[in-house]
């Protein structure tokens, strides 16, 4: 059954095989190597980086956001400063000496100050190491994207009868005078 709008392009009702398709021909050299594999396996779809993401979140990781998001705050600075301030004017005896409980040189306000540095850059590495990991999850959702277009793109214009090198050549300029940079063969 032939498409009445593209009078010329070959009948698909018939099955399709990657290996006597021009344009999954054209696909499977861009990698450098004709071994019938069009792109690597190994990967799944996941169709939005959003769901997949709040699937794999545990609780734990919510606190550590949380409290990352809180410690990078103007909310975090205000508190500290309230509190230090507190603390300095209770133990240098300017509300009165028998409040003093830390005095100069502050060794309680010290170790307290010090034991929330060390827990606050561990909640800083768990949030950074999360944010790593969803961008690998979107960087993959990006690439199977691309990859899906490109396989459409390819096979639409073998259908149409365009030349996929002359276009690849006219890409290949546009990258170079882009950015002034050539790119790389196969590109």
């Amino acid at each position: 059954m032939t498409d009445p709008e593209f009078p010329g392009a070959p009948d698909q009702s018939t099955s399709h095989s990657p290996l006597e398709c021009t344009a999954c021909q054209a696909i499977d050299a861009f990698d450098g190597t004709v071994d019938g594999v069009l792109f690597g396996g190994g990967k799944y779809h996941v169709p939005n980086e959003r769901s997949a993401w709040q699937i794999v979140r545990r609780k734990q990781d919510e606190v550590a956001d949380h409290v990352t998001n809180f410690a990078g705050s103007l909310k975090f600075v205000y508190l500290h400063s309230v509190w230090f301030f507190i603390w300095v004017l209770l133990n240098v005896g300017l509300v009165g000496s028998a409040l003093k409980f830390d005095p100069f040189p502050f060794g309680l306000l010290t170790m307290i100050v010090s034991l929330e540095a060390i827990f606050l850059s561990t909640f800083v590495m768990v949030s950074q190491n999360r944010q790593a990991a969803r961008s690998d999850l979107r960087a993959q959702l990006d690439f199977e994207t691309n990859l899906r277009a490109e396989i459409w793109a390819i096979h639409i214009g073998a259908k149409l009868g365009i030349d996929h090198e002359h276009v690849e050549d006219i890409v290949r300029q546009a990258i170079e005078s882009s950015d002034g940079t050539s790119a790389p063969k196969g590109l």
